[in-house]
Parts: structure tokens; C-alpha cells; sequence
């Protein structure tokens, strides 16, 4: 998976560090030091994340030789993580070339109990029950995080991008259909975005949003 985001370069000891904006717990399965590379001014650079605490890390470059850009100031990060999603589409009827549904349309679900927003995202999006993806994703209140979340997109064949854009709060305009990820105190609510509406499985349907609450979003393809 590829995650795209703003961030600044900082100088440490031998090498220099960026600052990753996304808990990597809730986005990776893979925990101690990650093995990465990363795209920095058109250049591809090897790189390993390093925690810090409570899922948060950052990324770390050894090659002093290999960043030639201005500190300390913002700049435009790809970053590749291998193997950073939970397979569960092994045994799955569904592809992305014969997903469940055709996305042309969303109705909306509220979810029954705080917790299961991700759950609800992933049923809006494949037209099936929060019960079904529950017993998909293996997971219950709380549990849903964005490597899951895609994971079950896979498994119902619901084609997207291999990037995740985290927008931090900036202006962005966002595609046709997308999973928005918005902060909320230590946890992610997620919720859809589709021609223009914003499907929330606890508001339901709104016309606007303020995107100055948005950490990121995944594009669904459509």
C-alpha cells in the first residue's frame, strides 16, 4: 500500500527523519521497524519506519547522500509499505473484475451502536448488511481500522486506489466516491463520499462538509 501526505524533512545523528501523520497501527498490520521506500523530489529512497509510541512512527534515512531538498519545510511524500494489509479475500466469490455490485449508487446506513462506522462504509459501498462485514472483517466495535477496511473492499471486489491521501485538514477536492477518514480523539470516523453527498452512518445524508476536519481519504474506483 502507498500513502501520500505532506511532511517535513528534519536532520538526525547520521541520517534524517520525517514525520508519518497516521497512526500505523490502525493502517498496517506490522508493528517494531517497518522496511519501506519512499518517492522525496522525484527520488526513490529506501527507508524504515520507526515507532515511537502508540502506533505512532517516523520514517527514517540512513543515506545522507540521498536527500538533497530544504529542511524543514513541507514537501509532497509517496510512501510504499510492503505487506501492510490483512488478507481475508482468499476464499472470496468476488474480484475486482466481478465485484458484488456496480457502485451507482449509495444508500445510506446508520450504524446500531457507536463503533462500527468503518463496518457501515464497507457495507454502504457493497450493499449488504453491518452483520455481514462484521463477520467478513472479523471484527467488532472499535476494531475497524483502514487495513481492514480495505481488506474487505477486496474481498467484495470494490476496485480503489493503492494510495491514501492524507490531507490533514487542507483544502482537496475529492473524487466521485471515496472512504473519508476523520479524526476523532484517538480513534478514525469514516464515512462515504459519493457525487457530491457525504453518507455518515451517524448523521445519514449531508450536502456539505468541513473538510477542515478530514485526515484523509481512499478513492473507490467507479
Amino acid at each position: 500500500m502507498r500513502y501520500f501526505f505532506e511532511s517535513k524533512v528534519e536532520k538526525k545523528d547520521a541520517g534524517y527523519t520525517i514525520r508519518i501523520p497516521f497512526n500505523v497501527w490502525e493502517v498496517c498490520k506490522q508493528r517494531e521497524v517497518i522496511q519501506g521506500d519512499l518517492v522525496l523530489d522525484n527520488k526513490i529512497i529506501a527507508c524504515e519506519l520507526h515507532p515511537m509510541e502508540k502506533g505512532n512512527y517516523e520514517i527514517y534515512i540512513a543515506d545522507e547522500s540521498a536527500v538533497s531538498v530544504e529542511l524543514g519545510v513541507p514537501h509532497k511524500i509517496l510512501l510504499h509499505v510492503n505487506g501492510s494489509l490483512i488478507r481475508m479475500d482468499q476464499n472470496s466469490p468476488y474480484s475486482f473484475e466481478h465485484p458484488i455490485r456496480k457502485i451507482d449508487g449509495i444508500n445510506v446506513i446508520i450504524q446500531p451502536e457507536d463503533g462500527l462506522c468503518g463496518q457501515a462504509c464497507v457495507a454502504m459501498l457493497a450493499g449488504v448488511t453491518i452483520a455481514e462485514v462484521i463477520s467478513v472483517m472479523d471484527c467488532r466495535e472499535w476494531q475497524a481500522t483502514m487495513g481492514r477496511v480495505i481488506s474487505a473492499l477486496n474481498y467484495y471486489g470494490i476496485d480503489h486506489t493503492d494510495i491514501i491521501v492524507y490531507n490533514e485538514g487542507r483544502d482537496v477536492v475529492l473524487p466521485k466516491c471515496c472512504i473519508l477518514m476523520e479524526k476523532m480523539g484517538r480513534f478514525c470516523h469514516y464515512l462515504v463520499h459519493y457525487d457530491g453527498k457525504f453518507y455518515d452512518s451517524n448523521l445519514g445524508v449531508l450536502e456539505e462538509y468541513d473538510t477542515s476536519k478530514l485526515l484523509g481519504y481512499l478513492e473507490i474506483k467507479c
